[in-house]
């Protein structure tokens, strides 16, 4: 027998629409991970980027569980001395409530370039509307 392996010109992929404010954002960023990753398909080869476009609506309006809201906080270096920066939760989700998802959803990625591919197919929105209509994603319940 002959395993499967997954070519990229053999791949049909799908858009998937996603909202964010039916659960909570760990459980909602490792679903969407799986999918972005192409894991819930049974052509999955992890050396082929096998995953469908996952469109995230509603960002603005994701929950966290227990004290989290309060006490999360993100942050980062600027490579200057002294330079770390953070940012609570809250305010981040003021600001940029697309980056709060991004974030979770890229840290349950592969580490690699093929990891950052991945990710390009994840778009997020912090309202109702989207600009893929076009591409006519089907809804995604879990």
């Amino acid at each position: 027998m002959k395993t499967y392996m997954a070519k990229e010109h053999e791949l049909e992929r799908e858009w998937l629409i996603v909202d964010a404010s039916t659960m909570p954002l760990g459980r909602l960023a490792a679903k969407i991970a799986r999918i972005l990753m192409g894991k819930h398909k049974p052509t999955y080869t992890p050396h082929t980027d096998t995953g469908d476009f996952v469109v995230v609506t509603n960002a603005s309006k994701t929950v966290l569980t227990g004290k989290k809201a309060e006490t999360k906080v993100y942050r980062h270096h600027t490579q200057w001395v002294g330079g770390l920066k953070e940012i609570a939760y809250s305010q981040m989700l003021e600001r940029h409530p697309d980056r709060v998802i991004r974030l979770a959803v890229r840290r349950m990625l592969p580490k690699t370039v093929m990891g950052q591919k991945m990710l390009t197919k994840l778009k997020v929105y912090g309202g109702d509307e989207h600009p893929h209509e076009a591409q006519q994603p089907k809804p995604l319940t879990f």
